[in-house]
């Protein structure tokens, strides 16, 4: 069984109206939008870059060892899953940046994809990447 790394960003949001929600709890759900709450707002993600587990992990291994960046990003062959938001753009962006000359030419062509969501979740804080370690 092969194991590979899928790097999913959203790509649109949108209410959920179907039928099956009362017009009460539609009701609920437009006033936590309107304070900022995200109830019953669905996140359509689109899957943006995948490779394999080996690839991934040797990917990473270029940020700086005991890095706060490093430990990020082995969050997913260790716990299956991590989501990148706006917290960890400087971060991610400076890790990424300064690993580009120690990395192969596929490396840095996923290092400047990254580096490309990262811009993107730094004009507009409601973007995220989910990046999941998937079984083939």
């Amino acid at each position: 069984m092969n194991e590979s790394v899928v790097f999913s960003v959203l790509s649109r949001k949108f209410i959920d109206h179907s039928e099956a929600t009362p017009p009460k709890a539609q009701q609920v759900i437009y006033y936590s939008l309107a304070i900022g709450h995200h109830l019953g707002v669905i996140d359509c993600l689109s899957a943006a870059l995948t490779c394999n587990l080996a690839d991934y992990r040797a990917w990473i291994a270029t940020l700086a060892d005991g890095s706060e960046a490093r430990r990020k990003m082995e969050g997913v062959p260790r716990y299956g899953e991590i989501v990148i938001d706006h917290s960890h753009v400087t971060m991610l962006a400076r890790a990424f940046d300064g690993a580009l000359a120690a990395q192969t030419d596929e490396q840095q062509a996923w290092s400047h994809a990254m580096l490309g969501w990262l811009a993107a979740i730094q004009q507009e804080s409601a973007v995220y990447i989910m990046v999941r370690r998937q079984y083939d």
